[in-house]
């Protein structure tokens, strides 16, 4: 991903985007460009996790630079740009509305329940497939870990999000979040005990013991429209994973939780549709200011 990670150790993308904050607020129309296509790719990335589609991600993505274009001019320098913009994202994807795929209540119970009544099948012939089936598999497996996100509440899904898969220090976690360090810790805690608790008793990814293996329910999926074949929506060729930008080290964390945080650090970095073009149409008409009020 061209864009730097901005919860590096040090903040070191602060000092770039103080100088372009500063240009933008002067009314240089590419500093704000700029500041946007830096920060957009990661904005994507906690979007997509957050509701488990990319055209509602995009969506989320817009409305969120919407509304730090509209407030940049108010911006004081009382805390840095990265936490003030990123405390934007927390508080837009704990209130924005839910997505096609974020159910009201999804229970870990209910997904079980989901999995087991898919049908283990044998992958279509490779030959009469409409996607390369690797393709196909990786497609199953990534679309049915990200469902199983949704099966934590918002708080905890971004805590989970911001912290396992992403790496977050507790230091900045607990800025962005506005708690403290150690009720940061708890959140991120009680989110990895209720999802690997799930992933070491059902997944086959973690739990070599569990039956459910993602080639066996790649067809089911399909047939379920679960996975469409001519739309793919996660997998690609070759793609670059959260591991290979966070470059997260692992904690002394159990074997089962490590396994766990793998499974979702090797997850594709989702690249976004770069936004700058339409959002330069946006804040010059009347959408503008109802997107700013968005809450």
């Amino acid at each position: 991903m061209a864009a730097s990670y901005p919860f590096a150790a040090g903040h070191s993308t602060e000092h770039g985007d103080e100088d372009l904050v500063r240009r933008a607020q002067s009314g240089e129309p590419g500093a704000i460009d700029e500041l946007v296509r830096r920060h957009q790719p990661w904005i994507y990335n906690i979007a997509v996790r957050m509701l488990g589609h990319p055209y509602d991600a995009q969506d989320a993505t817009q409305e969120i630079l919407m509304k730090a274009i509209g407030r940049i001019g108010s911006f004081e320098g009382r805390s840095g740009f990265r936490t003030w913009l990123y405390r934007i994202v927390v508080n837009h994807v704990l209130n924005m509305k839910r997505g096609r795929l974020e159910p009201a209540a999804m229970t870990f119970n209910c997904y079980a329940h989901g999995l087991d009544s898919t049908p283990d099948l044998d992958l279509p012939d490779e030959r009469e497939a409409p996607a390369d089936l690797r393709l196909l598999v990786d497609e199953a497996r990534i679309s049915c870990t990200s469902g199983m996100l949704l099966c934590l509440d918002r708080e905890q899904r971004l805590i989970y999000i911001l912290g396992e898969i992403f790496g977050v220090p507790d230091v900045v976690g607990a800025e962005l979040i506005e708690v403290s360090r150690e009720n940061f810790r708890q959140r991120l805690a009680r989110a990895r005990r209720d999802l690997h608790s799930f992933m070491n008793d059902k997944c086959g990814l973690v739990n070599s013991a569990n039956p459910c293996r993602c080639a066996k329910k790649t067809r089911g999926f399909v047939q379920a429209g679960y996975v469409d074949p001519k739309n793919l929506l996660f997998a690609r060729g070759h793609v670059e994973q959260v591991q290979d930008v966070v470059r997260a080290k692992a904690d002394a964390l159990s074997a089962v939780d490590e396994q766990c945080a793998q499974v979702f650090r090797q997850h594709p970095v989702h690249e976004p549709v770069d936004l700058v073009p339409a959002l330069r149409r946006l804040v010059a008409g009347p959408e503008f200011k109802r997107a700013i009020d968005l809450p």
